[in-house]
């Protein structure tokens, strides 16, 4: 199955839902396995995290922490956490090539990001290394429904979003799973600059918060 690149002023999700091309049904919801999905984990029980990946017939979980382990939270360690989904019967996958705790550049060109850590991460984003992960993130999501997983519970707080606004300039359409019942479609930062699929953050743009990552 191709993998679709829409890119042409993709300013969110929303605007390239007519164009879906790999839906498929299982039992009465229709899924699309071009969504990818993110989630945090956050200080949520084990069994009701998994209910939240089934609610939203999640195959394969992408961890993308930099340090896979939660000292408060052990049920998400990389000791106890992949035994858990694969009881689940959902697949556990590391990808370190998308992890956070990225240092900023001294002439960075995203100091739009006044956070030093969402700063260093959208540098990162520049690399061939971040494009190569994001690319395997859009091949497995063409035949199989995958989540991003961080540890922070809101997206606007974590690097996932920024992996978000990647993905939705090379026509990806992301969903951040919130609650039971409650998924919130990505929209682009609003201060990106978006040339093809390369993405910065100038100054003169603003600001978003950023906290969380692992």
């Amino acid at each position: 199955m191709a993998v679709r690149r829409l890119y042409d002023g993709l300013r969110g999700a929303s605007q390239i839902s007519a164009a879906r091309q790999s839906d498929f049904v299982i039992g009465s919801c229709i899924v699309n396995t071009d969504i990818v999905c993110t989630i945090g984990h956050s200080n949520r029980p084990i069994e009701e995290f998994i209910d939240l990946l089934r609610q939203n017939e999640v195959v394969v979980l992408l961890d993308i922490r930099t340090v896979p382990k939660s000292r408060h939270n052990p049920q998400f360690g990389q000791d106890q956490l992949p035994l858990s989904l694969k009881e689940a019967g959902i697949e556990y996958r590391q990808m370190p090539g998308l992890g956070g705790l990225r240092r900023p550049k001294p002439d960075s060109v995203n100091s739009g990001w006044r956070n030093t850590s969402f700063r260093g991460y959208a540098d990162y984003m520049q690399t061939p290394d971040f494009a190569k992960n994001v690319d395997a993130v859009i091949d497995l999501a063409s035949n199989t429904r995958c989540v991003l997983m961080c540890a922070e519970s809101v997206p606007w707080r974590c690097h996932r979003s920024l992996v978000a606004d990647a993905l939705l300039v090379r026509g990806i359409p992301v969903e951040h799973i919130i609650n039971p019942g409650k998924r919130k479609p990505a929209t682009l930062t609003p201060f990106a600059k978006v040339e093809g699929t390369r993405i910065t953050y100038p100054p003169e743009g603003g600001e978003q918060i950023g906290l969380d990552f692992g």
